[in-house]
């Protein structure tokens, strides 16, 4: 491979901006040109990676990225479907999705988690009990399909619409083959059962929204561990602290996974996924399960 060929990064946003936080994650892996492309759809794709791909030798292939970014998860994976599609062999590129950077974050909270069930309850993923909080969410999706294609029983919460899980839920089955349970949390009984028959809570809802009180945790004989992504006061979870991973919360056996420990398996792993890019010898199309994968490794699981 030449290495006069210069590393490229479009990025692909269907909203008004693209996010500072990927565009300096981009550059800081080593990305020497970084393109933002704003209200792309989906018949955009097709042209812009022919655009792409045609403009290069086919050996400079690999040096050539597209980001989908954005803040729908599946429109992000259908843009990599068809950009996977808009490829004409051996003229051909790589590409990464990670809307709103919920793949990277999901695939952290999960392996994050995972890593405290292994190691301080001797536990895996199969057959424990999951309760998602935020289940519609960018993040709430991916985690829950996360969890469920490793054997989770997986428990869609609705906080806010009881039809909006159960499409979620729909979609999920349809794409990824997964069984997700819808469950009604609208009520502040619903909530508690939910809660009582948990063994981890992945607490993704918006800033500022408590998920799980003191009193409700108290309840919840079974509960394990909680994992809360949300940095910005107040926490998700009473108690829980910005650097926690997997001490018990103040006053509980429960262990608490907190954003912050998150968050930095989180940007190793999409600085982790740049880096594969522009180090691969051939084309790749990076979603959520590949994130994943990279988490299990940043957090000795693999």
């Amino acid at each position: 491979m030449s290495e006069e060929a210069t590393t490229i990064l479009h990025m692909l946003d269907p909203r008004k901006h693209v996010s500072p936080f990927d565009v300096n994650m981009a550059a800081d892996a080593g990305y020497k040109v970084i393109v933002p492309y704003t209200g792309v759809e989906i018949a955009d794709v097709t042209p812009l990676i022919q655009d792409a791909i045609f403009s290069r030798p086919p050996h400079y292939g690999v040096k050539t990225g597209f980001f989908m970014g954005g803040k729908d998860a599946l429109l992000a994976l259908d843009m990599i479907d068809a950009a996977k599609k808009a490829m004409v062999p051996p003229f051909e590129c790589s590409v990464f999705a990670d809307p709103a950077g919920s793949f990277t974050t999901a695939a952290a909270m999960v392996a994050c988690v995972e890593r405290v069930l292994k190691f301080k309850f001797g536990r895996s993923w199969k057959g424990t009990r999951v309760a998602v909080f935020g289940a519609t969410g960018v993040v709430g999706f991916a985690s829950s399909i996360i969890s469920a294609l490793e054997g989770a029983k997986v428990q869609l919460v609705a906080h806010r619409g009881f039809d909006r899980v159960v499409k979620s839920a729909a979609v999920s089955k349809e794409r990824f083959g997964v069984d997700l349970e819808p469950v009604n949390g609208e009520t502040p009984e619903g909530k508690r059962e939910i809660i009582k028959n948990a063994e981890v809570i992945f607490a993704a809802a918006a800033a500022g929204v408590k998920v799980v009180s003191r009193e409700e945790m108290d309840l919840a004989k079974d509960l394990l561990v909680i994992a809360d992504v949300n940095a910005v006061p107040p926490p998700g979870v009473e108690g829980m602290e910005l650097f926690m991973d997997g001490a018990p919360l103040a006053g509980s056996n429960v262990l608490g996974v907190g954003p912050l420990a998150i968050g930095d398996i989180k940007y190793k792993c999409e600085s982790g996924m740049f880096k594969q890019m522009l180090s691969s010898d051939k084309p790749l199309a990076l979603d959520f399960r590949h994130a994943y994968a990279m988490c299990k490794s940043l957090t000795g699981l693999a």
